[in-house]
């Protein structure tokens, strides 16, 4: 964790704790926004490149070896459709049947996430081609890796046991999609927008990997770095989305909201020296950059774009319409806003790089500290009577899933594979909006999806049908503002009510953790 962001977490650990009574009206306070809800607060915490069975494969049981930290699930725990529960440990349709992998091992490499690889592990529903999307996970400083069908490996509660205690005392999901398949950008695309459609490319590279059909404009598929962002790589393809996003709806409301990335601030020099674009960090998985141009949600349209990463004029405006930061910060903007008691009623998070829990470059162990320490810390903060936290991720990085969720989406542009070459089905003027966009197959990949909050269920999981973008349409449904429109999935995707208690405030909801282990340190949530 970089100086800046440790700085502010240890400056908010110190604030006072407030209890006060939960609200009896959902207009809330004067300066609060009306909501459908008691949520004046939603914080997305948007990570990277996880399957729901890489991480929740036998929940709630762990194999518990000596000198790990031990997950020892409670008699209640309701079942979830895992891996353990599916018979699929043995006897798996793959030519490898899934394996644990040690807490010692979680470094690991980097599988194959490419959109139509992906669907074609996928193989129609059979799910019996993922020996396509492995790495061959070598040797690592003297720890042996786990080998060439590394895409079947699964982590337990002894090393992903931070979001294993924070599915026992709060509410999971275990049929949660991505919007569609392919890597981050896509994913991304769709949490803010619903939609990878329309990106163009704008500076003369090629459309193939990155643009459906490998065209100049289209359905996103790749991976490229926003346009105008001073950070883009210029040897990359870079595009300008069309369209709006929720951030466009937020601002025109008048609605605090603010995308928050790990390493956005170019005035910030980390302890090792680094500043600019380059800031880095140093994690279990080595040293990597903080801030990743193609993981930044709001970058891509011209209308959200902070181009030159200005800074804000102070923790007053953080969230509002009015300075040139455009509601695009850096993550100790929105320690800053916290503290302020300014804290926006819609913030997105993204972890600098090492933390974001993207294999190769990052690790489920970095991952927890920054999940619990800033799951601590808004515990902590007078706001958290209001809040909820949603921890997804943008794309499986091609980890095995044995579930194939729902084809909203039908697409036959040549980098389809579900189906057979060119073919994830026939797309029809009446997709999403009656607007027929190619090249949005999916759902894809199923993927872990948590919620934490006074309000959340118990140790519950819900079963329902969500994706991506059920993000926007909860925004959009508690705070009253319209559907993004232009093909967006939002007005499809299944909503968040189910996870949610807005009756039951026998507890705070409080669930403290140690970032280190991931185990209860203390705990009024029951």
């Amino acid at each position: 964790m970089h100086h800046c962001f440790t700085k502010a977490l240890a400056a908010l650990t110190a604030a006072a704790i407030t209890l006060l009574p939960a609200p009896s009206a959902f207009a809330g306070d004067s300066d609060d926004f009306r909501t459908a809800t008691p949520i004046k607060h939603i914080v997305v915490i948007f990570q990277e490149n996880v399957s729901f069975d890489h991480y929740f494969g036998t929940y709630p049981h762990a194999t518990n070896p000596a000198g790990e930290p031990a997950f020892r699930p409670k008699d209640d725990t309701p079942r979830v459709n895992s891996l353990e529960s599916a018979g699929l440990l043995t006897n798996n349709p793959n030519v490898a049947n899934p394996f644990r992998i040690d807490r010692i091992n979680a470094v690991t490499c980097d599988e194959d996430h490419g959109y139509g690889d992906e669907e074609f592990a996928f193989d129609g529903g059979l799910m019996d081609r993922f020996t396509k999307l492995s790495c061959n996970d070598v040797a690592k400083n003297g720890i042996p890796g786990i080998g060439p069908n590394s895409t079947f490996g699964y982590f337990d509660g002894n090393t992903v046991t931070a979001l294993w205690n924070y599915a026992q005392h709060f509410a999971m999901s275990d049929n949660s999609f991505g919007t569609t398949f392919g890597p981050s950008t896509p994913g991304l695309l769709n949490l803010v927008a619903g939609n990878t459609f329309e990106g163009t490319i704008m500076n003369g590279k090629s459309g193939k990997g990155n643009i459906a059909g490998a065209g100049n404009a289209g359905a996103v598929i790749g991976d490229p770095d926003p346009f105008g962002d001073t950070c883009s790589a210029a040897g990359r393809a870079q595009i300008s989305m069309s369209g709006q996003s929720i951030g466009d709806l937020l601002t025109a409301a008048g609605i605090t909201w603010g995308s928050f990335m790990g390493g956005f601030a170019l005035n910030v020099t980390n302890n090792d020296g680094s500043t600019g674009c380059t800031r880095a960090s140093s994690g279990l998985s080595g040293k990597t950059g903080d801030y990743i141009p193609h993981h930044a949600f709001f970058q891509y349209w011209a209308s959200t774009l902070n181009a030159n990463h200005t800074r804000p004029t102070s923790a007053a405006m953080i969230g509002h319409n009015g300075d040139a930061a455009n509601h695009e910060y850096d993550l100790i903007d929105f320690w800053a806003a916290v503290k302020a008691h300014n804290m926006p009623a819609v913030s997105f998070l993204k972890a600098p790089a090492f933390q974001d829990g993207h294999a190769g470059y990052s690790n489920p162990l970095d991952e927890q500290t920054f999940l619990v320490n800033t799951i601590n810390a808004l515990q902590k903060s007078d706001e958290w009577r209001e809040t909820a936290v949603i921890v997804l991720y943008d794309d499986s990085d091609g980890w095995y899933d044995h579930v194939m969720g729902p084809i909203v989406n039908q697409s036959n542009v040549s980098d389809d594979q579900l189906l057979g070459p060119g073919n994830c089905g026939t797309p029809s003027t009446k997709q999403v909006g009656g607007v027929d966009q190619n090249g949005r197959c999916g759902y894809g990949p199923r993927m872990p999806f948590l919620v934490i909050s006074p309000f959340a269920k118990r140790n519950y999981v819900d079963h329902r049908v969500t994706d991506q973008s059920s993000i926007i349409r909860f925004v959009e449904d508690n705070w009253g503002v319209s559907r993004v429109g232009g093909g967006s999935t939002d007005a499809i995707a299944g909503t968040l009510n189910g996870f949610f208690d807005f009756d039951d405030r026998s507890s705070t909801g409080k669930l403290f953790l140690d970032p280190a282990t991931g185990q209860v340190v203390d705990s009024d949530s029951n």
